[in-house]
């Protein structure tokens, strides 16, 4: 069930690692102990869950989620190569409920003979609902030790089931010491450059600040940077060489499908801007990137309802359609489809009149303010149910010509209570117009 060079498991906690020398040099530089890795202090203190799993035995199961490059797959490394513990790993790109039942039944029957079985699952977001639930009798009953990484939040990818039984670490961005730290070791240690070349001061800080907080950026873009200076018979990274090797070291990368959190973030606030032109732009960085398509549509999906709503009623239509279109057809003709969105979405009015009411009604919700279901408003279809009053009172709204009645909905607490404030932008301008005429009715005004 590992996954072909995913992790080499031959060697053990007593053994040095074996370094491959054509090994990218992001593998070569990964920590071979918990005290070597740069960053991520807050999650390393001593008796944290973290160091538990990588130094001891403690059979937490962790869910690992922050940006690229900050540490996850090195994590899961370190957890590979340290105590007598079996590791397996999966990539959520390629199992399914098959591979991830076959997995647990090894580890029930190594479980008898006392060995404990660590389940390393990368990208975990992208297993859906039932490859998710197929994990959750094994966690609960310790028969296997989970260890998942994730990019997204996973209080929105992971189902809650599965996330209640895990300690949940976030991983911070590298700051600028961490990762310049990360590249000046690389040049000098054996597993890496091994003192071959030099490293300028200015194209040092050019990779430091290349690297916007990802390690393996750093370190991919020092290794093109040495090729080409090596190639050249030259010893001294300058900071001109460093450019050029720049772009060839930023495709490898971004094809790599790694998620841009401040790209996607850019592309939302372009949408929410009205700036239809920024937004093509950062869905085309998106889509060169190998982002998951259906990353991109759910946030479209999403944007169409918080930041516009009812102004135009029809964006959630299409950026749901989009979705639907791209699940249908995949890439790369589903480019066409979440462009037509975005253009939608961009020039559609905006509003977010419709998340400021549902969050208003939760916090009056949470804060207690609830009351009983008026007894008019009751279901009264089961024997005994008009016996108790259910039902009675109601006036039907069809039987009135105007098609709504004066009534009292809401329970006491927030009875009168206006959440939904439409905007005056498109649509939600008539939508407006006309609630207001249907509340002074319904609350009995004139």
């Amino acid at each position: 069930m590992d996954e072909p060079g995913l992790f080499d498991l031959t060697p053990t906690a007593a053994e040095p690692e074996a370094v491959d020398p054509h090994a990218p040099l992001a593998v070569r530089m990964r920590p071979r102990t918990v005290d070597e890795l740069v960053g991520q202090e807050h999650l390393l203190v001593a008796g944290g869950p973290l160091r538990q799993l990588v130094t001891g035995d403690a059979p937490l199961s962790l869910i690992l989620w922050g940006p690229p490059g900050s540490g996850k797959t090195t994590i899961a490394h370190l957890v590979a190569h340290s105590s007598s513990r079996r590791f397996v790993p999966l990539s959520a790109l390629s199992a399914g409920v098959k591979e991830v039942r076959a997995v647990i039944n090894e580890a029930k029957m190594r479980r008898r003979s006392g060995v404990q079985t660590v389940l390393f699952i990368d990208e975990v977001h992208r297993f859906t609902k039932t490859q998710q639930d197929s994990l959750l009798a094994a966690v609960e009953d310790r028969t296997v030790t989970l260890l998942a990484a994730t990019t997204e939040n996973p209080y929105f990818s992971v189902v809650s089931p599965l996330l209640s039984r895990c300690v949940l670490l976030t991983l911070a961005a590298h700051g600028e010491e961490h990762i310049r730290a990360l590249v000046r070791r690389a040049v000098t240690d054996e597993r890496g450059l091994g003192g071959e070349v030099e490293l300028s001061a200015e194209a040092e800080d050019h990779l430091v600040r290349l690297a916007a907080g990802d390690a393996r950026k750093a370190l991919t873009a020092l290794e093109a940077a040495a090729g080409s200076v090596k190639a050249l018979g030259e010893r001294l990274i300058s900071v001109e060489a460093a450019e050029k090797a720049v772009d060839t070291a930023a495709v490898r990368y971004d094809r790599d499908g790694d998620s841009h959190y401040d790209v996607s973030s850019a592309l939302i606030k372009s949408l929410r801007g009205s700036d239809v032109d920024a937004a093509l732009h950062y869905l085309a960085r998106m889509i060169v990137a190998g982002e998951d398509p259906r990353f991109i549509a759910r946030r479209l999906v999403i944007f169409a309802s918080e930041d516009i709503g009812m102004a135009d009623p029809t964006a959630l239509l299409s950026a749901s359609a989009a979705a639907q279109a791209v699940a249908f057809i995949g890439m790369p003709e589903g480019r066409l489809n979440l462009a037509q969105a975005v253009v939608h979405l961009a020039t559609a009015p905006k509003s977010n009149a419709v998340i400021k009411a549902i969050d208003a009604a939760i916090t009056d919700v949470r804060e207690g303010k609830v009351g009983n279901v008026p007894s008019h408003l009751r279901d009264a279809h089961y024997g005994g149910a008009k016996d108790l009053g259910h039902g009675k009172g109601y006036r039907y709204p069809h039987d009135d010509p105007r098609g709504v009645v004066t009534a009292d909905y809401a329970p006491e607490p927030v009875r009168g209570r206006t959440y939904y404030e439409p905007s005056r932008h498109g649509a939600e301008r008539e939508v407006g117009e006309r609630l207001e005429k249907i509340r002074r009715i319904v609350r009995g005004g004139t």
